[in-house]
């Protein structure tokens, strides 16, 4: 027996509370987020995020992190200055070692799944 999740719309999935996002360079900025599932071994999570408009900043030194964008718009800015769009259907990868910022252009809902290095 093979065993799965499955998940409800994700474009409706109540996330719980927003709060202060705290990597904001924008004021008033909030987030929530929801945990759908993590490995035992804690190397691996997979959740759905979302983010209202302005700035933050990123990193992504212990982990990298796969991000399907299910609603919203954001421009992602490395740190060697390139910035690539991202939209709604599309997906991106952050790989380990990646920092930059996040400029969310409109409300934006992700699902995402973090991979993580054993310690």
């Amino acid at each position: 027996m093979i065993d799965s999740q499955t998940f409800a719309d994700l474009s409706t999935l109540d996330l719980g509370p927003f709060g202060p996002k705290p990597t904001t360079l924008s004021q008033g900025q909030v987030e929530a987020a929801k945990t759908l599932w993590k490995s035992e071994d804690g190397l691996m999570e997979v959740g759905v995020w979302e983010c209202t408009p302005g700035r933050f900043t990123a990193s992504r030194e212990r982990n990298s992190e796969t991000c399907h964008i299910v609603s919203g718009r954001v421009s992602l800015h490395d740190a060697s200055g390139q910035t690539r769009e991202v939209r709604a259907g599309e997906a991106l990868v952050l790989p380990k070692g990646w920092s930059g910022e996040w400029t969310i252009h409109e409300t934006t809902r992700k699902l995402y799944i973090m991979h993580y290095d054993a310690a």
